[in-house]
This record gives structure tokens, sequence and C-alpha cells, in this order.
């Protein structure tokens, strides 16, 4: 009661100061949702200068601008894919793909195996003889498709 007593005493520049010190809880503790509920704190003292409001909706006035900021916040940078100069960083498999590499092990019921750089990589496929030609096209996990590589034109992302 004593916090809602002293925004009312001193109206608008309670709202300013309490969304200002909100901004500063965002640089000890980051997360991006202080900083959308200082900036409505401080949206909220500022209407509160040119329109008074009662007391409690000037609460609901804050909550809301503060969910809107928030949800708007979160759809916005979800739908932003990060961005990454290395965009097949711990993605192994897919950087693999377009390779051509003799089968080391033939692929017999579906699977088969092949030496790529340091790694020993676990293959599916048709059935084909060890030491066949086969050409990475896509990845499963840890398991790399391949298919004979007369089949498949070079892809532009070997």
């Amino acid at each position: 009661m004593q916090v809602i007593a002293f925004i009312a005493s001193y109206g608008p520049w309670s709202w300013i100061v309490a969304g200002l010190v909100l901004l500063a809880l965002e640089l000890v503790v980051p997360g991006g949702f202080l900083v959308w509920m200082g900036i409505a704190g401080i949206v909220t003292g500022l209407m509160l200068f040119f329109q008074p409001i009662s007391g409690p909706l000037q609460w609901l006035l804050f909550g809301s601008l503060s969910l809107i900021a928030i949800f708007v916040w979160v759809r916005w940078s979800r739908s932003r894919p990060p961005e990454n100069d290395h965009p097949q960083l711990n993605e192994r498999a897919e950087s693999l793909v377009g390779q051509v590499v003799a089968l080391q092990a033939p692929i017999e019921g579906g699977f088969g195996r092949v030496a790529l750089g340091d790694s020993v990589w676990r293959v599916s496929g048709p059935d084909l003889p060890q030491g066949t030609r086969v050409r990475v096209t896509g990845s499963n996990g840890p398991v790399l498709r391949v298919v004979p590589a007369d089949q498949v034109a070079p892809s532009t992302n070997a």
C-alpha cells in the first residue's frame, strides 16, 4: 500500500522514476522484459502530464502497455532468425552436403559407412558395394543420406 501511496503522491514523476528504475534493473537482470516494463512506466508517466487518470486506471494502463510491448517484442524477436557468420556451426552433418566420397563399408539394408574429414559417418541410401562414390544429399541427425554420385548433379553448396 505504501508503494501505491508513494506513486499517487508524486503523480507522473513517480511513474517516470519507476520506469527508469526498471530500465536500470535490466542492466543487472538482463532478459528484455524489464526494458519494456520500464518504457511502459515512462509512457504512463508522460500520459499523466496530459491527462489525469485515476490510480487503478494508471496501473491498468501500465500493465496493458507492458503486456502489449512484451508481446510485440517476443513476436518480433522470434520472427527474426539469429544472424550468424557461421550458419552451419554445430551442424556438422549439414556442412557435408554435396561432398562426394567413396563408401568405406557397403550400404546393406539401407546403411553403410563413409570416412569424411576426421570422422567415420553412418550413411543411409540404396544398397551399394564398398568403394562406390556417393554424394551426400542431406542428413537425418548423425546419419548422412547419400545417393550414387553419378545420379545427382553437383551441388552448389559443396
